[in-house]
């Protein structure tokens, strides 16, 4: 039997019965992009960690979402069942990952989640329609890469104001003084760390919270891929 929340964590029945019916689908497929498949442990894992996000206010309170890298669905479709009036687009460049969402999505019925399978290096290129670029008041990225990087791939989705939540384990000193020395070419300023681990999927996650702090910078978006191989802020 798969568990509620945690206490502090709200679902409604529509949202749990959604969460239920995509992580009966994570058990059931054999090519589902997820090494955590069975039930009771996957809520908790996924679902929970997921959830934890919703600490963060600005995350709460948005109308539109990206989630970048998103893998299995995971904050994403979580997010998606918790916040049924967001806009939730789930944002991932593997074919086989996103035909998982995409499947999710269908048998679970979240109409307000979004699979884009993209870079999103090429999304944030052009303004809606055509792309995602300035469109988002939230970007989520869950064991996606350093915090710079994430940074650098958030900052043109978003908004001016936009934040960024990053799900991260351990803090490491390195990377909070890579992203503070990337801070300034990237419009991005790192606003709070919030320790979540009671209730989330590790027992030492956090949540970095990172605001755009301006316009877009102009080099931004580089090309894919320069965001993980030369992350703005490194040392050499």
């Amino acid at each position: 039997m798969i568990p509620d929340p945690p206490v502090g964590i709200e679902l409604d029945e529509g949202g749990r019965a959604a969460m239920r019916t995509v992580l009966a689908l994570l058990a059931e497929d054999r090519r589902a992009p997820s090494s955590i498949t069975e039930p009771d442990r996957a809520w908790r894992v996924h679902v929970a960690d997921s959830l934890s996000g919703l600490e963060v206010e600005a995350l709460r309170t948005a109308a539109r979402i990206a989630d970048l890298g998103a893998g299995a669905g995971f904050p994403g479709l979580a997010l998606a069942a918790a916040l049924p009036a967001a806009d939730v687009r789930l944002i991932e460049s593997i074919g086989r990952k996103c035909e998982f969402m995409r499947r999710a999505i269908d048998r679970s019925g979240l109409a307000n989640a979004r699979v884009i399978c993209a870079r999103a290096e090429g999304l944030a290129e052009s303004p809606p329609p055509r792309g995602e670029r300035e469109a988002h008041q939230a970007a989520t990225a869950r064991a996606v890469g350093r915090l710079s990087t994430v940074a650098e791939l958030a900052s043109p989705l978003l908004v001016e104001g936009g934040v960024l939540v990053a799900w991260k384990g351990r803090r490491r000193p390195d990377e909070e003084l890579e992203l503070a020395r990337a801070a300034p070419r990237l419009a991005m300023d790192p606003v709070e760390v919030i320790r979540v681990g009671p209730y989330a999927g590790s027992a030492n996650r956090h949540l970095h919270v990172i605001r755009k702090s301006g316009p877009t910078p102009e080099q931004l978006p580089r090309r894919s891929g320069m965001a993980k191989k030369r992350p703005y802020g490194a040392r050499g």
